[in-house]
């Protein structure tokens, strides 16, 4: 579960900054991006836009890609892939927050997902805390959904993915890191 502390954390801080992870697998060809959900009221019945990598805090003296990794299992209950991971140009989100991304290639069966919870008043003045999940949803998605279901302000990570792995077709290197 995330704790207040971690949460307010990252909350209207310009200099927060968080890590994850932005895995994809192919089909047909075509990258597929995977993706999770927002869970709790207020992402409910939103969708293009909204989704999100899995992603969170490192913690004190935690370095970034393991703070992504550690992230990815606490959002998702899934193993991350043992790499490798080529490291993508930081996105500063709308609200200042500064997110470091890793790719990796990976096709993971989704059928073990499981979120980690955080708790918040529900509904709203009613003095009831309730445990909700991080993450309500995962999916693949094809790279013309994913840029569509992401957040704003984490298109690049596709964006730069999809210019690495049309490169990386053409080169040995693989994800040209």
């Amino acid at each position: 579960m995330m704790t207040a502390a971690r949460a307010a954390a990252g909350q209207g801080s310009s200099r927060a900054r968080s890590a994850g992870l932005l895995l994809f697998r192919k089909r047909n060809g075509a990258a597929q991006f995977l993706l999770v959900h927002p869970g709790g009221p207020f992402w409910a019945r939103r969708d293009l836009g909204a989704w999100s990598i899995p992603k969170g805090l490192p913690e004190q003296g935690e370095e970034p890609l393991a703070a992504a990794r550690r992230e990815f299992v606490e959002e998702t209950g899934l193993d991350p892939p043992p790499g490798p991971y080529a490291r993508l140009a930081d996105q500063r989100q709308r609200g200042g927050k500064l997110v470091s991304c890793w790719i990796a290639e990976a096709d993971l069966d989704l059928a073990g997902f499981r979120s980690n919870t955080f708790e918040m008043e529900w509904p709203p003045r009613s003095g009831q805390i309730v445990a909700m999940p991080e993450c309500d949803r995962i999916a693949y998605f094809d790279a013309g959904d994913a840029l569509g279901k992401i957040l704003p302000g984490q298109k690049g990570f596709i964006e730069e993915a999809l210019a690495r792995l049309a490169a990386s077709s053409t080169t040995p290197s693989g994800m040209c890191p």
